[in-house]
């Protein structure tokens, strides 16, 4: 695909996807969605790339929601169709096999909001704000967010954020655990990076396994969860980086793992 208004590039085993449209703070059109699928689907089926880290372009924005001009002309069927298609692309990044680093910088608001909560890992710059405001537009998420914000944050913070429209700076948003860490402005890619290489030094096929037991136990009742676990921990002590890390473990080297 030729990408209009996202940045995708690989280097060192990380796929930087960024939102270009810094002139409407990255809002989400149809184009810039297709835009995402077509690099998530690039990216699951690049061996080489390990971690993905979603930013924006400019500093004002990572995604600030939706394209309102596009969205005021939806009809109830292309409504329901735009949420699906979101949706749809979105748990794909959810659920792509490998992990994802959003780097808030500036807004995250809306569709933005619930990209960034698709994200394995959320770090955010200390000017980020956050939030769901669809009920200021006479909407309600459509891309998730009601679902991924109440089983992340509690009911309780997904009512209060959904309910009432309202940002949160990022101070707040780690504070209710949106969040993992809060970095200046300018330090944010360069940490972002440094917490994608820190995963890439470990077997492939282990952090794979991990998140599988980490998103699919959280939905089970902990007695299904922890049965998962010990199968995924079976699986893989089958593997041959299972025998590499143990052995570079004994010998006191580090591993050299090849994901199999």
């Amino acid at each position: 695909m030729d990408y209009e208004n996202l940045i995708y590039e690989k280097r060192d085993g990380i796929a930087f996807l960024t939102f270009n449209r810094p002139k409407v703070l990255n809002a989400l059109n149809r184009r810039t969605v297709e835009e995402l699928e077509a690099a998530l689907l690039d990216a699951r089926g690049d061996e080489t790339v390990r971690v993905l880290i979603l930013t924006g372009a400019g500093e004002k924005s990572f995604v600030a929601g939706a394209d309102i001009g596009e969205l005021c002309l939806q009809t109830p069927v292309g409504g329901k169709e735009f949420s699906l298609f979101g949706q749809s692309v979105i748990h794909l990044l959810e659920t792509i096999g490998k992990p994802s680093i959003c780097a808030i910088n500036g807004f995250a608001l809306g569709g933005g909001c619930e990209i960034a909560l698709a994200c394995t890992i959320r770090i955010a710059g200390k000017s980020a704000k956050l939030g769901q405001p669809e009920v200021k537009l006479g909407i309600i998420p459509g891309y998730g967010g009601s679902q991924r914000l109440a089983r992340l944050c509690g009911k309780g913070v997904a009512h209060e954020l959904c309910l009432s429209g309202e940002m949160i700076g990022a101070e707040e948003a780690l504070r209710i655990g949106l969040v993992n860490h809060i970095y200046e402005p300018a330090e944010l890619l360069p940490a972002a990076e440094t917490l994608a290489k820190k995963i890439i030094a470990n077997a492939p096929v282990a952090v794979k396994y991990t998140m599988e037991a980490i998103e699919r136990g959280v939905e089970m009742p902990q007695e299904e969860g922890l049965f998962l676990e010990a199968t995924l921990f079976g699986l893989a002590c089958a593997t041959e980086d299972m025998r590499e890390g143990t052995k570079a473990f004994l010998e006191k080297r580090p591993a050299k793992f090849v994901g199999k």
